[in-house]
């Protein structure tokens, strides 16, 4: 029989600090559990070792590891997570290699990822727990989950997991599997995942396909986001399927008939319709006719008769108008509308209102070098060209003669429908003084007129019936002159004789100086003009005119 000491004895090397022993719950406490080993004292459990302290009842058995036998009060320690942790942590090692798949559930949340029960204590990375990171971790704290196994550390009894890795292996295998299920036409659930400039991909439960901007509707949309959000379900078409690149092409406006189909029975060409400006550009405007179907305004379309320099100038975004129908391309998907159609276009009366041969009258609009802009009623314009303004002077600029704003009377030249141009003459209300100029003037006659230009090779004096002749500067005075200005003032009246007279080249020579001449003596003058070089001959208008250096 064993003594009191002996039996003390043998019970002391049966409790031993590290030993997995049997207990029973024998107080519950709101921080701690109280244990019953069989020991010569009881055992305390912090509750924090428990899931829920609340469902802990006395007179469960569990097991315990011994870390210390006595404490400070007499008290054993013991724990219930270390018994767990090192009957597992076998268990775990043969039943559970690197790259196998186990449950756990997640304890905690500590720096750098997420504490796990898996019967033992292992790490989950942050990166590791999700395919896109989440926000909150603490979110997934009490959540069980399977997990992979990535390292397992013997020597200091850790591991570390994996969720994402589980996540993109399932992706993958759904992946192939819709992928290989998966044709043209077929109308699938998604997601919508991202949205960008140009689309937005779809979460088909397994692979991302791309919905383009231009396959969300059929008519017009600036962005992606006017039409969808992150997060809305939504059905689309698979419009291509690219296995080897795992693309999928997918749309949203196919699921509804094109409206282009019927095109030409809705909107056929010269009908009336309505719509809405739904973009101006420099050429044009868009007007949506219905969703799906725009037509092009362009800019010349707009007046018949105002020169529109951008269509902004006289539409705006969202206007409701009215437009005709000007053309159709099917295969482009383009209509053509005009709005100056809706209006009789002008320039069809012009040739009735305007004859060639008929007198107008205008306010004169603008001037520009080459002629003058005779408004004849709104929007339709008349030019006189600055040959057409006199018969006889050579007009450099029609602000020599005429002024903006003055009204003057005109004679229809001609009429261009196709290039929607009106000519008009001044210098036709009048007849050409050069068809009587034989009854104006003759060689010899002595005229009078005011000096109206002067130039390095002579002067111009202007006679009656709006006519000029030319002085030349060998034809002032006897004596040499140098500079005509020195003899000669603009405005100056003076008396010279006829000289020469050329029908063809509508010009008139004046002397001053044969002002007195006998016949004799005009017969030699008129002899050495003619003798003068085509070069030094300037009595020709239109040629002086051009060469003309005003003399200072």
């Amino acid at each position: 029989m064993l003594t009191m000491e002996e039996a003390l004895k043998q019970s002391s090397m049966r409790f031993a600090a590290g030993e997995i022993v049997k207990g029973t719950i024998i107080e519950v406490r709101p921080k701690e559990v109280l244990i019953d080993i069989g020991y010569k004292s009881e055992g305390v459990i912090p509750g924090a070792e428990f899931d829920d302290i609340k469902t802990v009842k006395v007179g469960d058995e569990i097991d315990v590891l011994i870390e210390k036998l006595e404490d400070k009060e007499g008290m054993v320690v013991l724990s219930k997570e270390k018994a767990e942790f090192k009957k597992n942590w076998d268990k775990i090692l043969t039943i559970c290699n690197e790259g196998g798949t186990i449950a756990g559930k997640v304890k905690a949340v500590v720096k750098g990822g997420l504490l796990v029960n898996i019967g033992v204590e292992a790490f989950l990375p942050a990166s590791q727990i999700d395919v896109v990171p989440p926000k909150n971790l603490n979110a997934l704290v009490n959540n069980t989950y399977d997990f992979k196994v990535v390292k397992i550390n013997q020597d200091r009894q850790n591991i570390v997991l994996s969720r994402r890795e589980l996540i993109e292996q399932e992706r993958n295998e759904k992946r192939a599997r819709l992928l290989s299920e998966m044709t043209p036409g077929d109308i699938r659930k998604g997601t919508v995942k991202n949205i960008t400039d140009f689309g937005a991909f779809i979460d088909l439960n397994g692979i991302d396909g791309l919905l383009h901007i231009t396959d969300m509707r059929w008519g017009r949309i600036g962005h992606p986001s006017e039409l969808l959000k992150v997060g809305q379900d939504i059905d689309v078409v698979v419009l291509d399927i690219n296995k080897e690149k795992e693309r999928v092409s997918l749309g949203l406006k196919q699921k509804l008939a094109n409206p282009w189909d019927q095109i030409e029975t809705k909107f056929p060409i010269s009908a009336r319709v309505k719509g809405r400006v739904v973009n101006l550009v420099p050429y044009g405007a868009f007007v949506e006719l219905e969703p799906g179907v725009e037509g092009l305004v362009h800019v010349t379309e707009l007046s018949w008769t105002k020169r529109i320099a951008k269509p902004s100038d006289v539409l705006k975004v969202d206007q409701e108008l009215e437009a005709v129908v000007l053309g159709i391309n099917r295969e482009e998907q383009k209509i053509s509308l005009g709005i100056r159609q809706l209006e009789t276009n002008p320039w069809d009366k012009a040739i009735e209102k305007y004859p060639p041969g008929s007198r107008v009258k205008g306010r004169i609009r603008n001037l520009t070098s080459y002629g003058a802009f005779i408004e004849l009623e709104d929007g339709l314009d008349g030019m006189i060209h600055v040959s057409d303004i006199s018969w006889t002077r050579k007009i450099n600029h029609p602000s020599e003669v005429l002024k903006k704003g003055e009204e003057v009377e005109a004679v229809v030249l001609e009429i261009d429908k196709a290039n929607q141009r009106i000519s008009l003459g001044l210098k036709q209300l009048s007849e050409d003084p050069w068809n009587n100029i034989d009854k104006y003037y003759k060689v010899g006659d002595l005229v009078t007129g005011k000096v109206t230009k002067l130039a390095s090779f002579g002067a111009f004096i202007g006679l009656q019936h709006d006519i000029d002749g030319l002085v030349h500067i060998s034809q002032v005075s006897e004596d040499r002159i140098d500079k005509i200005k020195n003899v000669l003032k603009v405005d100056q009246e003076v008396t010279s004789r006829v000289i020469k007279i050329d029908k063809a080249e509508r010009r008139i020579g004046l002397s001053i100086k044969a002002a007195n001449y006998s016949q004799e003596q005009l017969k030699a003058e008129q002899a050495v003009l003619d003798s003068l070089k085509p070069g030094e001959d300037l009595v020709a208008l239109q040629h002086a005119f051009d060469a003309a250096d005003e003399a200072k």
